[in-house]
């Protein structure tokens, strides 16, 4: 098979930083840029009916469907945070077929509401589907931990033993504590880490200090790693896009 594509983005529904214009349209461009095979999306906005008042050019479909138009034919969306005016979650595009998707809510605080969007993919040329998970973690350690807690008991659970596997996300996880659960309990590797020594550098996204985003793997290889920031990514979002381009082993 071809190498498979991956990359990593929390979008911050649309808007630039500060939300200061809104970017979905530029959005759109740069990601189709990448061409990457499977994108793991956090923050991204399912409906809001006052930005579509107040913006003409809002999409009229869920972001997530807006930005997969044409490109990439398939794609999940896990609504997390609901709210008068619409919702916002997790989403993945894929170019191939997503034979299951399956949002599982891990809200650990009430006024921070988080999911796992995890889905099964048939990526051509490999014997059994690779399952992804796309994750946005709480900005607090105790919930980080009973949130990878959880994700590690649903992998345990569902997920054939060595079966491949890709979680990515914005894990907010600057002390690297997903290593212990996600590294030792499941067997996975960290691709920024595997090429580097250590996860990438992904937040703010004009000059990236912490490492906040991931790409976790299992039954690939890394062939090679990108960080996508400063212009035009920072006129995007404040997180930096990753990309990692993944070999089967």
């Amino acid at each position: 098979m071809n190498p498979l594509r991956i990359t990593t983005y929390n979008i911050h529904k649309g808007f630039s930083q500060f939300n200061q214009r809104m970017v979905v349209h530029e959005l759109r461009e740069q990601l189709r840029g990448l061409a990457p095979d499977i994108v793991f999306l956090q923050e991204v906005q399912g409906l809001h009916h006052l930005h579509a008042e107040r913006h003409a050019d809002w999409p009229d479909r869920p972001q997530h469907e807006f930005l997969a138009e044409d490109v990439w034919d398939n794609a999940a969306y896990g609504r997390n945070v609901i709210y008068d005016h619409g919702h916002h979650g997790n989403a993945v595009l894929s170019r191939f077929p997503i034979l299951q998707s399956h949002n599982q809510d891990v809200t650990h605080l009430r006024f921070e509401r988080r999911g796992l969007l995890h889905c099964r993919i048939q990526v051509p040329g490999l014997g059994t589907p690779v399952h992804c998970v796309c994750v946005h973690l709480s900005l607090f350690g105790r919930s980080r931990r009973h949130q990878m807690e959880a994700l590690a008991d649903r992998i345990d659970e569902l997920v054939p033993e060595g079966a491949p596997l890709v979680i990515a996300g914005d894990f907010n996880d600057w002390r690297n504590r997903a290593h212990d659960i996600l590294a030792e309990r499941l067997g996975l590797q960290e691709a920024f880490g595997a090429a580097e020594g250590q996860p990438a550098r992904s937040f703010p996204a004009t000059l990236p200090v912490f490492r906040l985003d991931r790409i976790y793997i299992r039954g690939f290889s890394v062939l090679a790693t990108e960080v996508h920031f400063g212009p035009p990514w920072s006129r995007i979002s404040d997180h930096a896009a990753l990309t990692a381009q993944l070999a089967p082993r």
